[in-house]
């Protein structure tokens, strides 16, 4: 943090955090960065637009990149001063390297796209980002946003493809393409829902146990006028037959057998109380996230379904 120390500050009287008479529990910052936010409060009081400025909200960003305060101020200095705002993409991505998960780096990112009217750059930078973490959470929102900001659908599946070809269980790639399916202004055909269903069965078949392609594939039947959770009745029934022993499966023939019993078949509900006394266990998670087993019961399994 030494390039604002190169601006004249004899004009300005730095303004001290004020934490009150007697603060409880003080935050030790360091020196530099107490002595940048100083100049930053009396910068900021008098809403000075000025290069010393922006470089004062550099040296604290890349101290605190959390600082939303003073992103905010940064933009409005941008703006003011007329700079180059690709400059400052390339700024955003030097700092994106070190803290890839910054909510207020990627909200800046937003803002400076905005205002340029250019997403040229966003999703190979995304990409590039991804390629690091797949599963981060904020460049997925991000490249949500640049998608349909700017129509930018043509070539997201495959996108998505590659990403699954590398990871089956990447729930983050799961979720953008159902992203792509539905929120795309083009509305999928029943044709497209049956093969986003086989599509998802092929990968089920490389991990059974894998949670996200099962609840894929159920979102994506929920949405079909002609398809049923039926369809998946053959491929749990071949996992049965060579042993393979999937809770996902064997609930999922639960809720076909369940769906026939309520339509009035006995025999169905018969198969569906049976299986599911076979699933290995069931699941509840409270709002702490812990979990308990609990033993399969009739009673309570009847008034779930309504018998």
């Amino acid at each position: 943090m030494s390039s604002y120390l190169e601006a004249n500050w004899d004009d300005l009287t730095p303004v001290p955090q004020d934490d009150g008479p007697e603060p409880l529990a003080p935050i030790s910052y360091e020196p530099e960065y107490v002595k940048a936010m100083d100049y930053f409060r009396a910068v900021a009081l008098k809403d000075e637009r000025s290069e010393r400025a922006l470089s004062l909200t550099e040296a604290i960003i890349k101290h605190n990149p959390a600082h939303y305060t003073v992103w905010h101020y940064r933009q409005q200095l941008l703006t003011s001063l007329n700079k180059d705002l690709y400059e400052e993409l390339n700024f955003i991505t030097d700092q994106v390297q070190n803290n890839p998960k910054n909510y207020q780096l990627w909200h800046h990112r937003q803002i400076i796209i905005e205002k340029l009217g250019d997403s040229s750059r966003e999703l190979p930078f995304i990409e590039e980002v991804l390629s690091n973490d797949s599963k981060n959470y904020h460049a997925w929102t991000y490249r949500q946003w640049v998608i349909k900001t700017y129509n930018l659908w043509d070539g997201e599946l495959s996108f998505v493809d590659k990403l699954l070809e590398d990871d089956v269980r990447n729930n983050s790639a799961w979720n953008q393409r159902y992203f792509v399916i539905f929120f795309n202004p083009t509305k999928p055909t029943e044709e497209v829902l049956a093969q986003e269903i086989q599509y998802a069965i092929t990968k089920i078949m490389l991990a059974p146990n894998n949670i996200s392609p099962w609840n894929y594939v159920k979102g994506i039947i929920s949405k079909s006028n002609e398809q049923d959770i039926s369809v998946l009745e053959e491929l749990c029934k071949d996992f049965e037959k060579q042993d393979i022993i999937s809770p996902h499966a064997l609930g999922c023939l639960v809720d076909i057998y369940e769906s026939r019993a309520k339509a009035g078949s006995t025999e169905d509900k018969e198969l569906a109380i049976k299986k599911n006394s076979t699933i290995p266990y069931v699941t509840n998670i409270g709002t702490t996230g812990s979990k308990f087993c609990a033993p399969f019961n009739k009673d309570i399994y009847y008034e779930r379904v309504g018998y």
